[in-house]
């Protein structure tokens, strides 16, 4: 039941300004804490943590729309409702009723909403039968989805198709953390899926008639679908080289399952010799994640690890960060083959290098990137995929030519990025492997459905599609912050802080246009610049070199978007 509670150290709420963030603590109710947010002249009482990771949403930005981001991963909500933004949040925030008297400040609300911090939207749901919205996939573009089309009114049925050994899992996870059970990860339960009136289907989708509109399973069954959103995800990649194709306890990464295998290897007693092979954000954070009780070797092409996407100065920084936990080198490596155990000679005991190094290896851990997981439509006579096996779709995310039946996102769609450095009109096609663009997408996809359904004879391609930009992070050695991205290169580095105690801001330009953004240790940083991408005034590179403040920039100066 609702009650009205007092709040600590607030006695008025003229003296919020705008767009500033108070957090009060909540009297009698035991570390009972909300977020007061003044947007347009009014106070607006909320819960103070991301539902994402829990991280403080007053050091957050606050935007004119009445937006506020998350400080670390860029989940957004609605000041006002509380409602999700973008992704990653998984989960809306409580919001309370506001009361001024006598010189105090009160919330009205639920002592259970107060201590939880989040309302997850149950929007029950019976709808099933034959069509309605079928996707195909079970990652972060598919929970996108689910998470949001509900949430905008959709009765449908829904069916999700996936060869995941799992419902929706926190991915990001199993790299961080090696997580074997899935249920510790997973977003939402057996139970919630029914709920909300979801068919959870485990099965391998190997063909589409996207003219009969049906989808048709390595069971042997057929699905018929009014709407269809691809969201297959990646195949991570083999070496084709000797050894690595026949002998054991050499593990691709990308499942539950996958982690269990590896951890298995390992066994209780760790102290194994682990190589993994590839530099890459996978095999820096599986690296770092098994260093603590095992020898661990990364193995990269580059001089730096992430040289390519990131610099070699900042790739040093990450080497020195795994270093400190153990983590071994050998960089500018190439691999020759991969030799036997001689205790068990169908497992892995070696792995080669082209200079004549030889590392021993207990398990191996392939990290050498993914590709898009659409086996399924190559040769389909509908759809023409890219070079690297992806498909090309627009603004909304739909496939051309399908009448805006079809959608593909995530690590399979190749899409118009907007961000800085891009065409302004246009914008320029790329592909980006990352959790928070597939789930954004996948919310964008929803809201593309939604509206199609609601305004039949209204043109999909005339709306303006909602914009965001790239968020990812990781863990190496300290959290990696990144938002922005390089469709079209980038030609100088910006490097502010202190690179050699792992505390920087590292700034990366086009020209004079600041496309990209990574920082450790300085949050908001990379959240602040985020906001200013997207509202286009984020700061130039001849600003930055003159001394510029990305935290002194207001936001409400830029265009409302």
């Amino acid at each position: 039941m609702a009650q009205e509670y007092k709040l600590k150290d607030v006695s008025s709420l003229a003296d919020i300004k705008n767009f500033d963030k108070v957090e009060a603590e909540v009297e009698g109710v035991q570390d009972g804490k909300v977020l007061l947010v003044k947007v347009d002249d009014k106070v607006h009482a909320i819960s103070p943590k991301c539902t994402h990771y829990g991280a403080p949403l007053k050091l957050g930005v606050v935007s004119p729309e009445g937006r506020i981001t998350c400080p670390w991963h860029g989940a957004c909500f609605n000041v006002k409702s509380g409602d999700i933004e973008d992704a990653p949040a998984p989960a809306a925030l409580n919001t309370f009723e506001l009361q001024e008297r006598d010189g105090a400040v009160y919330i009205r609300g639920e002592e259970s909403a107060i201590k939880s911090g989040q309302r997850i939207s149950e929007h029950k749901c019976s709808a099933s039968g034959p069509g309605g919205l079928v996707i195909v996939g079970g990652g972060s573009g598919t929970l996108g989805v689910i998470l949001a089309i509900r949430e905008l009114g959709y009765t449908g049925a829904i069916t999700i198709i996936s060869r995941e050994p799992s419902l929706i899992i926190d991915r990001t996870k199993l790299s961080k953390a090696l997580i074997p059970d899935p249920e510790k990860i997973q977003w939402r339960s057996p139970e919630w899926y029914k709920e909300v009136g979801i068919e959870t289907v485990s099965d391998e989708v190997t063909s589409v008639d996207f003219e009969q509109k049906t989808v048709v399973t390595r069971g042997g069954k057929t699905f018929p679908y009014t709407k269809l959103v691809l969201a297959t995800g990646g195949v991570p990649r083999s070496l084709p080289i000797e050894g690595f194709q026949l002998l054991e306890n050499i593990f691709k990464l990308r499942t539950v399952t996958d982690v269990q295998a590896i951890l298995n290897a390992i066994g209780e007693e760790k102290k194994k010799n682990v190589v993994v092979i590839g530099s890459s954000f996978i095999g820096m954070e599986v690296g770092n994640a098994l260093a603590k009780e095992n020898s661990v070797t990364i193995v990269g092409q580059e001089k730096a690890p992430l040289e390519r996407v990131m610099g070699y100065e900042v790739g040093r920084i990450f080497q020195r960060n795994l270093e400190k936990a153990g983590v071994k080198f050998a960089l500018s490596a190439g691999v020759a083959k991969a030799t036997p155990s001689e205790k068990e000679a169908r497992k892995v005991g070696a792995v080669h290098l082209q200079d004549g190094t030889v590392l021993p290896a207990d398990v191996v851990i392939l990290g050498v990137g993914v590709r898009p997981a659409t086996d399924f439509l190559q040769g389909n006579p509908a759809v023409s995929l890219e070079k690297d096996g992806s498909l090309k779709v627009d603004e909304h995310f739909a496939v051309p030519g399908l009448d805006n039946n079809v959608f593909a996102i995530g690590d399979i769609a190749t899409y118009p990025y907007h961000g800085p450095g891009t065409d302004p009109e246009k914008g320029t096609y790329t592909r980006i492997e990352h959790w928070n663009v597939a789930q954004n997408a996948g919310r964008s996809v929803a809201s593309s459905i939604v509206h199609a359904l609601k305004s039949p004879s209204s043109q999909l391609q005339k709306t303006k599609p909602k914009v965001f930009i790239p968020i990812f992070w990781s863990a190496l050695g300290s959290q990696l912050r990144y938002c922005g991205n390089t469709p079209n290169g980038w030609d100088d580095l910006i490097l502010q802080g202190e690179p050699d105690e792992g505390k920087f801001v590292a700034f990366y330009t086009k020209g004079d246009v600041v496309v990209a953004v990574a920082t450790m240790g300085v949050d908001p940083v990379m959240v602040k610049s985020a906001e200013l991408m997207r509202r286009g005034n984020m700061l130039s590179k001849s600003e930055i070199q003159a001394g510029g403040d990305v935290l002194k920039v207001g936001v409400p100066e830029g265009v409302k978007i």
